[in-house]
C-alpha cells in the first residue's frame, strides 16, 4: 500500500498536501486529527512531497515509487516563512526561463497567428494587405499635415518631417500593441477553454505584429533620409540596444492589461483615452527644447520619452543613446516584463471562468 506515516506527540487537527516536487501541483489533500497522520500517495511511480502543516510547524516528507514500493527520506521540520523563501529563489531562475521558452517553443504557431492576423485586418478590401504599408503611411502623413504644415512646429537643426518621422517610430509599435491588448483574450475566448494552448503567447502575438507596423515605418524614414541626406548615419548600429527594451516594455505590459481585461471589460475605452494623453505628453510632435525645468525632469521618467529620444540621437544625431537612462529603461523593461507574465500566469487559471 503506497502509504506514508508520520508520527505526531500529540492528536490535533493537521492538514496535509501531497505536492508534486517538480511542478509544485497539488495532486491529494486532505486532514487527519490523529497522532499518527497516515498519508495515501497517488497510484503509479514517481517523486512525491508529502508536506502536513501543525499549526504553522510544517513536516515534510519526500518518498519515490518505484515498481509499488516507496523510498521515503527521514521526515524534516521547516516553517511557512522558510518554504516561503525558498519559493521566492526557485521562483528567481524560473521567471527569466519561462517566458523565453514559452515563445521558442510556440514560434511556428506565433508567426502563423500573426500572419493570419495581419493579412485578415484587410481582407475583402481593395487595398488588401497594401494596407499594411499604406495605415503607418498615411498615419504619418497625417500627423504631419498637422503639427508640420496646420501647427507649424519647427526643429531647430534639420527637417521637421525627419524628426517627427523618428519619434513616432517607436510609438507605433507601443500603441498598436498595447491598445489592443485589454481585449485579446475575448477576441479570441474559444482558445481560453482549450488547456492545451498556449494564451501567453497571445499577447506577444501583439507585439510582433506592432513591430512589424514599425518595421514598415522604419523602412519609409529610411527612404526619406537618404532622400533628404543622401546617406544613413553610422550609429543606426545603436538601433537593436532601443528596440529589445522597448519589445520587452511592451510585452510586459500587454501581459498586465489582457489578463485584466478579462476581468475589467471597459479597460479598453480606459486605456485608449491613456493612450491619447500618453501620446501628447510625449515629445513626438513637438520639440524636446519645449520642456523646461520640473516638466522636463517629470517627463524623464516616461519610457516611451527615452526611446523617443534615443530614436532620434540614433537616426539623426548621429550618436549614441544616452547611457543612463538607457539602462534604466533596459532594467525596468526587463522587470515588468517578469512581473506581467507572473501575473499573466497567476490570472490564466480563471479566465475560462469569467469569459
Amino acid at each position: 500500500m503506497n502509504s506514508i506515516e508520520v508520527h505526531f506527540e500529540s492528536e490535533a487537527a493537521r492538514k496535509w498536501q501531497v505536492i508534486d516536487p517538480l511542478s509544485e501541483s497539488l495532486l491529494d489533500e486532505g486532514e487527519s486529527r490523529d497522532a499518527d497522520v497516515c498519508v495515501m500517495l497517488p497510484e503509479g511511480d514517481g517523486a512525491y512531497r508529502v508536506q502536513i502543516d501543525d499549526r504553522g510547524r510544517i513536516t515534510l516528507v519526500d518518498a519515490q515509487v518505484v515498481e509499488g514500493r516507496i523510498v521515503a527520506e527521514p521526515p524534516r521540520k521547516t516553517s511557512a516563512g522558510a518554504m516561503s523563501r525558498a519559493r521566492f529563489f526557485r521562483a528567481i531562475p524560473k521567471a527569466f526561463l519561462y517566458p523565453v521558452r514559452s515563445v521558442v517553443r510556440n514560434h511556428k504557431l506565433m508567426a502563423s497567428m500573426v500572419r493570419r492576423d495581419i493579412l485578415a485586418r484587410y481582407r475583402g478590401s481593395f487595398g488588401g494587405s497594401l494596407w499594411t504599408i499604406l495605415n503607418p503611411l498615411l498615419l504619418m502623413a497625417t500627423y504631419f499635415f498637422l503639427f508640420g504644415i496646420v501647427l507649424k512646429q519647427k526643429f531647430e537643426g534639420g527637417s521637421y518631417v525627419l524628426y517627427f518621422l523618428a519619434g513616432i517610430l517607436p510609438w507605433l509599435a507601443f500603441s498598436e500593441a498595447v491598445g489592443r491588448s485589454p481585449t485579446i483574450m475575448l477576441e479570441y475566448r474559444s482558445f481560453v477553454k482549450k488547456l492545451v494552448f498556449p494564451l501567453e503567447t497571445l499577447p506577444v502575438n501583439l507585439v510582433i505584429s506592432g513591430a512589424v507596423t514599425e518595421a514598415i515605418g522604419l523602412v519609409i524614414f529610411t527612404l526619406g533620409l537618404l532622400y533628404a541626406r543622401h546617406s544613413v548615419p553610422v550609429s543606426v548600429l545603436w538601433l537593436p540596444l532601443l528596440i529589445v527594451p522597448q519589445l520587452l516594455f511592451t510585452v510586459g505590459l500587454c501581459w498586465f492589461l489582457a489578463a485584466l481585461g478579462v476581468f475589467l471589460r471597459d479597460l479598453g475605452q480606459v486605456i485608449g483615452f491613456i493612450l491619447t494623453a500618453w501620446f501628447f505628453l510625449t515629445p513626438i510632435c513637438y520639440p524636446e527644447s519645449q520642456l523646461h525645468g520640473w516638466t522636463l525632469k517629470l517627463l524623464s521618467f516616461n519610457p516611451i520619452f527615452v526611446l523617443v529620444s534615443g530614436y532620434r540621437e540614433v537616426l539623426l544625431k548621429n550618436h549614441a543613446p544616452d547611457a543612463g537612462p538607457l539602462i534604466a529603461l533596459w532594467i525596468g523593461a526587463i522587470v515588468l516584463a517578469i512581473l506581467g507574465h507572473a501575473w499573466f500566469h497567476r490570472l490564466r487559471r480563471s479566465f475560462a471562468d469569467v469569459i
